[in-house]
């Protein structure tokens, strides 16, 4: 690394010391971009790099709500607003009690680039809060998303900050805090927040998005090697929205899905997964993936004991970790390397550690990073907001074309950096180098602002 990276990632750290989930994805990006830094010598005179890192606001609040027994309980609420360079912020909203300062940070960190790569006209930005729905009841959740949108209202707008769902904030959510922020305003604004149902202006194929935008880069990044998805077991972890439909589409591309997972543990079904009996108890009955021994009790269940999923000891061709940031860890990937894994593609953000992406490169396995793989969420995201300014809808077929075109481009992009700056193959180099290209280049047209 040279010494204007050294140096910037040295004075992140030290300003950021607490904050390690953030501290490790801005190292992620630092470590890759060097032969793009050595050709821009301006980046330094212009302090591009400090000001990339660099959050253009971070807003922290109190989200004070009543629980059914008449308590009242407080939680944090967050929006890091990270980068407003090519367009309004966009990101998701996460409610899970490990939210914090850092990884919010991180998460947003991570969607200024993601967000560049779709080519779409969208910033960056993340938050949420430390609130866990579940075992909440429907009226806990509903209040607690009008308290947080009385707070959050006034920092967001179609065409200053659009927030869409992430872990812990689906559809239902999505709801609540669109009728409060509807309330307050007074106005039908559809554009101020992704993910909303059919009923008051969501998009088709939009909860579909990001499973399927991963299997469309898998399908391309694996062409692009003489490989295909037809025949190749896959392993998924999660059992959420982005895991659904990944197994969805891997399954219609020919693949066999043999497991799943949530926090607990995982199944292992080497007849393939049954994903309607997933839906049922995740979507439906909101319960845990063991009570797929009901539905299959020939099925396997490896219960989760300590860091490391059980998931990853499973023989695979392919593997998806669609859960959450640092799942596969170095160990991990030793795991999956020595049963035979030719490609892993990120669902979730930031799901490898540092250690294994290198150790999976290291080793041939191609390697599909969260920012590009899984950019299919916001792209179609940044699809409704389309939509909701013209107020016309797309057919889901018009809206899944529109994202596997967007996939293929984002391959491409990645692809076509590597290769220029001499690491083809290193999807992780070209996917950072393509989109740090795009923002820096936004950022000097700008001046200094």
């Amino acid at each position: 690394m040279n010494s204007y990276l050294e140096n910037v990632l040295e004075q992140t750290k030290k300003r950021n010391s607490e904050q390690k989930e953030f501290l490790q994805a801005v190292d992620e990006v630092l470590s890759t971009i060097e032969p793009l830094v050595e050709a821009h010598p301006e980046y330094e005179k212009l302090s591009i790099l400090e000001r990339m890192v660099e959050p253009e606001r971070a807003i922290l609040f109190r989200v004070p709500w009543v629980n059914d027994e008449g308590k009242v309980v407080v939680n944090r609420g967050y929006r890091i607003q990270f980068s407003s360079l090519i367009g309004p912020y966009k990101g998701g909203l996460r409610f899970h009690p490990s939210v914090n300062l850092s990884i919010m940070k991180f998460l947003g960190f991570e969607q200024i680039f993601k967000n560049a790569l779709t080519g779409l006209p969208i910033g960056g930005a993340k938050g949420g809060s430390d609130f866990d729905p579940k075992g909440k009841s429907e009226g806990e959740i509903m209040r607690f998303c009008q308290s947080f949108m009385t707070e959050l209202y006034r920092h967001i707008g179609q065409d200053v900050d659009v927030p869409a769902g992430d872990i812990g904030v689906g559809g239902r959510e999505i709801g609540y805090l669109f009728g409060q922020y509807k309330r307050i305003r007074d106005a039908y604004e559809g554009g101020v927040l992704t993910g909303k149902d059919i009923c008051y202006g969501g998009s088709l194929a939009r909860k579909e998005a990001t499973g399927y935008g991963l299997l469309f880069f898998m399908k391309e990044m694996l062409s692009a090697h003489g490989q295909s998805l037809q025949g190749k077991t896959v392993t998924i972890s999660g059992s959420g929205n982005v895991a659904i439909y990944a197994c969805q589409k891997a399954t219609s591309l020919g693949a066999k899905v043999v497991a799943m997972s949530d926090s607990n543990g995982c199944i292992y079904d080497e007849n393939g997964i049954d994903l309607d009996c997933i839906k049922e108890i995740k979507e439906v009955k909101r319960g845990r993936i063991k009570e797929y021994l009901e539905c299959h009790p020939n099925a396997k269940y490896m219960e989760s004991n300590g860091e490391d999923s059980p998931i990853w000891t499973i023989k695979t061709d392919i593997a998806l970790p669609c859960a959450t940031q640092n799942e596969i860890s170095l160990n991990s990937a030793k795991k999956l390397v020595k049963n035979g894994v030719i490609a892993v593609g990120e669902g979730a953000n930031m799901p490898s550690t540092k250690e294994a992406a290198e150790y999976f490169l290291e080793h041939g396995v191609l390697f599909a990073p969260a920012k590009a793989a899984n950019a299919g969420g916001v792209a179609t995201s940044a699809i409704e907001m389309t939509q909701n300014s013209i107020r016309y809808y797309y057919t889901f077929d018009e809206v899944e074309k529109k994202l596997e075109r967007i996939m293929i481009n984002i391959f491409n992009d990645c692809k076509k950096a590597a290769d220029e700056y001499g690491h083809s193959g290193n999807y992780i180099m070209g996917a950072n180098i393509a989109a740090f290209k795009k923002l820096s280049d936004a950022m000097k047209a700008q001046g200094v602002v």
